[in-house]
């Protein structure tokens, strides 16, 4: 996720701009609107990585990584990953030895979207107890710690708290070096220090807190927000916060844009105006949650 900006038939956008596809359909159909993405120029493409969506209990889900590794095979350019996986129902190494599996299958363009997990089904359905707030953010720490060993040295042991490895074997590596890079979604200052720490891009939903949809110009103003404390934590670790990219996924508080095509770039105008990088948003579904007009996103993008 390094390039500066992308052209499209709707003109220079001064970001990035990616979807996020909900993994509920199955795969002859999925596999359509994965390939249409790569096709309207999107520079990345997303899926969440959850076991299910309690409001989608009894509905098609499908996992991430066999989703994610299904579009690498039918796509040659654009960047995949999740959005986000976490500790609430995963083990670093397994992922670790997956990640490695998918960077090699799509040819090294895998990002790894990463968060701290929340209190819901994710961690409940494993028959576990929700943890706190304190012990959430303390795995996710470690979590993400060993997951960047793992990932960049081809053995490794490491006797953590909450997740341990003994002569882990992850060889032969990432095709992207010294590892696939990591997008690190986080609100609060040890989350954004991790970020600071670990991630090439930083990743935002907007203010948690509120309720949405928050329109482009008060929700890049939180964002702003957001990245003030952000560069604060730069700062404190000797980082240059232009190295650090700035990704704000619209749908869950922020307003996506995708009402007209002039919403949009008004949208997009007003992230950019603020330092944001790259700005998702979902592929419209006929239904909540993310009902959108298939027509106007295809008008947008490919008009």
């Amino acid at each position: 996720m390094s390039e500066t900006s992308r052209q499209s038939t709707t003109g220079t956008y001064p970001l990035r701009i990616g979807v996020l596809i909900l993994p509920d359909l199955p795969w002859p159909g999925a596999g359509q609107l994965w390939r249409r993405a790569e096709e309207l120029g999107l520079s990345h493409a997303w899926t969440y990585d959850h076991l299910t969506w309690r409001g989608h209990r009894d509905r098609p889900w499908f996992a991430a990584i066999p989703t994610l590794t299904a579009a690498a095979a039918v796509t040659d350019r654009i960047r995949l990953g999740t959005l986000v996986a976490s500790p609430n129902f995963r083990h670093p190494l397994t992922l670790a030895k997956e990640l490695v599996t998918l960077d090699d299958i799509s040819g090294g363009r895998l990002t790894l979207g990463v968060g701290a997990g929340g209190s819901g089904w994710d961690t409940t359905m494993l028959g576990n107890e929700a943890w706190s707030a304190r012990e959430r953010s303390d795995r996710f720490v470690e979590f993400v710690d060993l997951t960047d060993r793992l990932l960049r040295e081809p053995t490794c042991t490491y006797p953590g708290r909450y997740y341990s490895v003994d002569e882990a074997r992850t060889y032969p590596g990432c095709v992207q070096r010294p590892r696939i890079p990591f997008a690190v979604a986080a609100s609060g200052p040890r989350g954004m220090r991790l970020a600071v720490e670990h991630a090439q891009t930083w990743v935002t939903t907007g203010v948690r807190t509120k309720r949405g949809p928050i329109p482009a110009v008060q929700g890049a103003l939180d964002v702003r927000g957001q990245m003030e404390r952000l560069d604060e934590a730069c700062a404190a670790a000797g980082r240059d916060p232009l190295t650090l990219g700035r990704l704000v996924v619209t749908g869950p508080v922020l307003d996506s844009g995708l009402s007209s095509r002039q919403a949009f770039v008004d949208t997009v105008g007003a992230y950019a105006d603020v330092g944001v990088t790259d700005l998702v948003v979902h592929w419209p579904r006929p239904a909540e949650p993310y009902r959108a007009d298939p027509a106007l996103f295809e008008d947008i993008f490919g008009g």
